[in-house]
């Protein structure tokens, strides 16, 4: 598999369409002037910057390991873009996230998944629990599964809570080899019986070139301030995250063996 990633597209935000209420950041649906629509995570949300860079980092390792995540994109909002929108709460959010922001290729039709409803098979099972080890996602549970069903295939989403070591301001290398915990409510837990053949194959795929190139998409505006590092510096605490992560998976799996053995 090459290393290679293709450079995200910027779109310019055009016209708001509708918020998304499920969370407390105010993603919403909006129009970009290449005629398609994109479910937006807004850099002046309460979550701020750092969920668009998990967003980013989390959503392109999930492609590059096979997962179906719609494209991302960088969407471009201009200064007087939020003067005309009434709801004073929405303006804000708007005032506060003029420049770059994140989005999402909206899933026109897509329904949320349901394990009542979809059965996934082991494999597939253990393949998204592995990810949300890595990532350390706590956001894949019965309640929030933030996943999809469209055409008939899971699709993944929502990724902006993963990573949540770089809002601790704990140290990221011990963080880096620490079981993941949260992984015991994880949906999927039960049918992920196959972690082991999982985590031979991942492993082989997320070499330290891939995981490279991955964070040095994250634009350098979004990295700039962080506590006195520089851009490059930030990128690289990313990068070394995972690649420990990574170089340690038996951490996570094992722990997410012990979980699911208390479940069955």
């Amino acid at each position: 598999m090459s290393n290679n990633l293709s450079p995200l597209r910027i779109v310019q935000i055009i016209r708001y369409v509708t918020p998304l209420r499920e969370g407390g950041s105010l993603p919403a649906i909006v129009e970009a002037d290449d005629d398609f629509f994109y479910v937006i995570k807004f850099r002046g949300a309460g979550q701020g910057i750092k969920a668009l860079i998990a967003e980013l980092i989390c959503g392109e390792i999930a492609r590059s390991l096979g997962f179906r995540v719609p494209e991302i994109v960088f969407a471009q909002l201009d200064v007087a873009f939020g003067r005309s929108e009434p709801d004073e709460e929405i303006q804000d959010l708007l005032r506060a996230s003029e420049g770059l922001n994140l989005g999402l290729h909206y899933l026109s039709g897509a329904i949320t998944f349901d394990s009542l409803v979809t059965t996934v098979d082991a494999k597939l099972a253990s393949q998204v629990v592995w990810l949300d080890c890595l990532i350390t996602n706590v956001d894949r549970t019965a309640r929030n599964t933030n996943m999809l069903i469209w055409h008939k295939e899971l699709w993944l989403i929502d990724h902006g809570a993963a990573l949540y070591f770089h809002h601790s301001g704990q140290n990221w290398e011990e963080q880096s080899q620490r079981p993941f915990t949260p992984i015991k409510d994880h949906v999927l837990l039960p049918r992920a019986s196959e972690l082991e053949t999982v985590d031979t194959e991942f492993r082989a795929i997320l070499n330290p070139e891939l995981i490279q190139n991955i964070v040095a998409l994250i634009p350098a505006e979004w990295l700039t301030g962080e506590e006195g590092e520089s851009a490059e510096e930030t990128r690289q605490m990313y990068a070394q995250f995972l690649n420990n992560r990574i170089a340690h998976s038996e951490i996570f799996v094992q722990a997410a063996q012990h979980a699911r053995k208390a479940l069955i």
